[in-house]
């Protein structure tokens, strides 16, 4: 098998369950340094961890909740540890290296970033109060933000980088949303991001593309929200992580596809 991303340092955000973790057993196998982030769950991490190393590939992973202030700059710092135990070294943080109160060398940070988390929950937008939008648009916005942030200015250095962002269900437009507004209006801003990095970063090597998965069944959907997929689901079936994690790694690997919006969602329309 050809190991599309040998030699690559991958860091999955949300790698230790559904797409997430389809993308990082994928990108481990076509022979990337995965690192897997997890919120909460040691159970999953070992598993993911597992399905890896039984697969051939090279995985390290750790749990850090992404939620609170300062988990990106935490996140990252943290996987560039991991990664500089395969090699590399910590140093003082250049001058380019955004906002991080501590910052590694370019060959310690990610050649491959993967934004495959963000927080969800349905509300009338007449019923929400400020911390429901603070808390939805800094998770599904900010934090992805500002992980692109301190990030790509290292891709820019190598000449060589991947962003892959996930949106929401039918947020790869501007539409209206009845319960979702908060999350719809964040996972939408992602297009934004992805485009101002294609045109920033594009003419050094260096993509960033938003995938946006329809209703899709993971080991953590409860039966009752199965059955909302299955019930609005064209041809009453849900989607499946391996379905979005084939549009992703055809996305990584294509140098040409940049700033795109991709609906995975077998036509679907909430």
């Amino acid at each position: 098998m050809i190991e599309k991303f040998a030699g690559k340092k991958a860091l999955i955000i949300g790698g230790t369950g559904g797409i997430g973790r389809e993308l990082a057993v994928g990108l481990a196998k076509q022979g990337a340094l995965t690192v897997l982030h997890g919120g909460s769950s040691q159970q999953g991490l070992e598993s993911a961890l597992a399905a890896i190393q039984e697969a051939g590939g090279r995985a390290e992973g750790f749990l850090y909740p992404a939620d609170g202030d300062g988990a990106a700059e935490a996140i990252l710092n943290l996987a560039a540890v991991l990664f500089g135990k395969h090699g590399g070294t910590p140093e003082s943080a250049p001058s380019r290296a955004g906002y991080a109160e501590k910052n590694y060398r370019s060959d310690m940070l990610p050649d491959i970033l993967v934004c495959a988390w963000g927080p969800f929950f349905r509300k009338p937008i007449g019923e929400m109060n400020g911390g429901d939008w603070h808390y939805l648009i800094k998770n599904n916005l900010i934090f992805p933000g500002i992980l692109i942030s301190l990030v790509i200015n290292g891709m820019i250095d190598k000449k060589w980088g991947r962003i892959l962002l996930f949106g929401g269900t039918n947020t790869d437009t501007i539409r209206g949303f009845s319960t979702t507004a908060a999350y719809s209006a964040a996972k939408t801003g992602l297009g934004v991001l992805a485009k101002s990095v294609a045109r920033t970063a594009g003419p050094h090597g260096v993509t960033c593309n938003v995938i946006c998965p329809g209703l899709t069944d993971t080991e953590y959907t409860d039966e009752g929200t199965k059955a909302y997929n299955r019930r609005l689901s064209p041809g009453g079936k849900a989607l499946d992580p391996a379905d979005s994690a084939r549009m992703a790694f055809a996305v990584l690997e294509n140098e040409r596809i940049n700033g795109a919006v991709i609906p995975v969602d077998a036509g679907v329309v909430l």
